[in-house]
């Protein structure tokens, strides 16, 4: 697996931080996830080589928090919040409008690898759902006319195209 020297330095400065070099395990696969965009088995691999464990003591973490993905994404990342005061205002019809807009199935990236729509786990934006996270864009009140107007600027489209 290839890091970034950058990457590398914040890992050989981030492991002597914890008593237990084990307990770097999030950290790093946080920093891996940022640069490569998904943890590969081979980043799985190299985790538990540089903190001395077995690939499977990383790969349990990797499968349990949703927030570590194992497949590579689109260039853009759009989320919907499910959790349920976004459902209960619109949130599965707000993606539903954005998967038959951008030609793209929920929990799944685009023919073109332009874009990967899936549900979250709150967005920590309750009162405003439904919440759509572009990116690390957080958008509030998401209704079809505004997952239209989403789908078109990710598509870098604009009005009357």
């Amino acid at each position: 697996m290839q890091l970034s020297s950058e990457t590398l330095e914040k890992i050989d400065v981030l492991i002597p931080r914890y008593p237990v070099k084990r307990s770097a395990v999030l950290p790093l696969l946080h920093l891996v996830q940022a640069e490569a965009g998904y943890i590969s088995d081979d980043g799985i691999e190299w985790i538990a080589e540089k903190l001395g464990l077995q690939p499977i003591n990383v790969y349990e973490l990797v499968t349990f928090y949703p927030f570590f993905r194992q497949q590579p994404i689109g260039r853009r990342h759009i989320r919907v919040c499910r959790t349920l005061p976004c459902a209960l205002v619109g949130a599965y019809e707000t993606c539903r409008v954005l998967s038959e807009t951008l030609d793209c199935p929920e929990g799944s990236t685009s023919e073109d690898g332009e874009v990967t729509l899936e549900f979250a786990e709150c967005l920590a934006g309750c009162g405003m759902g439904p919440v759509v996270m572009v990116d690390e864009e957080f958008h509030e009140n998401v209704d079809e006319r505004r997952a239209k107007e989403i789908a078109r600027e990710v598509r870098g489209e604009r009005e009357g195209e």
